[in-house]
């Protein structure tokens, strides 16, 4: 335990975070997130973190040293793709039971389930996590990781990030931490190249990332490792000859870049693959990373051409939109990084932004939205149900962009919803992405049902009252008010 609050220690002081270096250090112990309430891990907690940055990393086994009930299905709690292999989607727990931990047996049965999986799969790797109540009860996963790797001649990987000991985000860090300590660097390559780079904290969402890939291949650019979108061990190992690198839309794993450039010289830069502009600026720096590093500057050209001929390509395809989008209002619920670099995607085209999220955003994010919003009233901390729906129901804003906490809100104010987190069902980077949401946006806002679902139900329309209906009652009166009724049309009836 010693050890992790260290660790701790360390993240919460990182230099290369511009906020963090405004605070004093009794603000920099608290780190940058929120402190979690007792019980409550909706939001995530640190294993949950740790757990996106390297689920991803696809080749691998993921090890839950746990009971049963920490790893659940969260297997599949993000929408990552991968290229090939499967192992990373299949679930691998200790499944600690009350008499395991009585007994004091957890690390002999994480010992033999190392030992299973080896045997069973052949991984070039297995990473092991540890949990609140193993880190509770006192299990050395490092040292029983240590033995296994000597024992069975693969690494064995621990991931020392127990859930109390903080946020998501917190969890994010100690992963990277945890690829720092064990894995990059313990491969040498014997292909590097002066166009390698690594791409840090993209996750590959619905196949994002091969948007964007084949930008790079067309550049001569290759990827040596993302990290964790669609990654394999061996690029993660090999990634410490990169040339450049660039932190995508995050800085959830900044202490990976910063400490990957004080380690090994690779420069690295924070940019979004979001947008138009945000996707030629990215290549952009890319390529000018790459030729301080001694590449061949002819390649700032070809660059330069390649935007020139993508953005061209992406501005004809989006004219085709513009006019059923322009000026429609958008509120964006989500929150992180994607609070400032969907906005900025959004305002290219003509959209407006009557508020975004910045519950999960750092105070970089805040700040890039103030300069893209050119003020900070559309800008919300954390907004409740009720508001939401009101602000939704009074027509406040024509689509909502969320992820799916909150899609029953806006379908029960009537409203068009779209999903922009991790469930997504599309890709939305690179220039091809975001031709898709903007074809999105214009399919769900335009979609005829919204029309239908606005208009007054047949049985809320009161029929308007006639002279000649009987004014006594009558042996027959339902009879009676039917032929009354027949052949009239909708003129006849009064106003919904």
């Amino acid at each position: 335990m010693s050890s992790l609050r260290a660790k701790i220690q360390d993240v919460f002081n990182e230099p290369a975070c511009e906020s963090n270096r405004g605070k004093d250090a009794k603000a920099r112990k608290k780190g940058c997130s929120k402190p979690l309430t007792p019980g409550a891990a909706a939001g995530g907690c640190a294993f949950d973190g740790a757990k996106i940055v390297l689920q991803p990393i696809t080749d691998v086994a993921h090890l839950i040293h746990a009971p049963l009930a920490c790893e659940g299905n969260s297997w599949d709690n993000r929408g990552a793709a991968s290229s090939g292999p499967t192992l990373w989607r299949t679930s691998f727990t200790t499944d600690l039971t009350e008499l395991d931990v009585v007994m004091g047996r957890g690390e002999r049965k994480l010992f033999k389930a190392i030992r299973e999986i080896q045997e069973a799969y052949g991984p070039p790797a297995i990473f092991v996590y540890a949990t609140c109540v193993t880190a509770l009860i006192g299990d050395d996963i490092e040292a029983v990781c240590k033995r296994a790797a000597e024992k069975f001649g693969l690494p064995v990987v621990p991931v020392n990030a127990p859930g109390f000991v903080g946020s998501k985000n917190l969890g994010n860090k100690l992963a990277g931490e945890a690829l720092l300590e064990h894995v990059i660097g313990t491969v040498e390559p014997d292909d590097a190249a002066p166009y390698d780079i690594n791409i840090l904290g993209e996750f590959n969402l619905s196949g994002e990332f091969w948007l964007v890939k084949p930008l790079l291949d067309r550049l001569g650019i290759r990827v040596r490792a993302c990290i964790p979108g669609d990654a394999r061990y061996f690029d993660i190992a090999c990634a410490h000859r990169a040339r450049a690198a660039m932190m995508v839309c995050s800085t959830a794993l900044i202490n990976l870049a910063r400490k990957m450039e004080q380690r090994w010289d690779i420069p690295f830069f924070e940019g979004s693959f979001y947008g138009i502009t945000d996707t030629s600026e990215a290549l952009r720096q890319i390529s000018q990373l790459l030729v301080k590093k001694g590449a061949d500057p002819e390649i700032l050209g070809r660059t330069e051409a390649l935007i020139a001929e993508e953005e061209a390509i992406a501005w004809k395809k989006l004219a085709a939109y513009w006019p059923g989008l322009e000026g429609k209002r958008v509120l964006l619920n989500t929150g992180g990084v994607k609070s400032w670099s969907v906005v900025h995607a959004l305002m290219e085209i003509g959209i407006e932004i009557v508020g975004t999220s910045v519950k999960k955003s750092t105070v970089e994010d805040k700040e890039r939205i103030k300069q893209i919003l050119k003020d900070d009233n559309h800008m919300f901390e954390q907004m409740a149900p009720r508001e939401l729906y009101a602000m939704l129901s009074e027509h406040k804003a024509d689509i909502m962009l969320s992820g799916g906490r909150t899609q029953f809100i806006a379908l029960k104010a009537k409203t068009p919803w779209l999903d922009i987190n991790q469930e997504r069902q599309h890709p939305y980077a690179g220039y091809d992405g975001m031709v898709e949401l903007v074809r999105q946006i214009d399919l769900a806002i335009h979609n005829p049902i919204w029309r239908q679902v606005l208009e007054p139900a047949p049985w809320d329309c009161q029929p308007a009252v006639r002279d000649e209906l009987p004014s006594t009652k009558s042996e027959t009166p339902t009879l009676h008010v039917v032929q009354e009724f027949a052949g009239t049309t909708a003129d006849d009836f009064g106003e919904c």
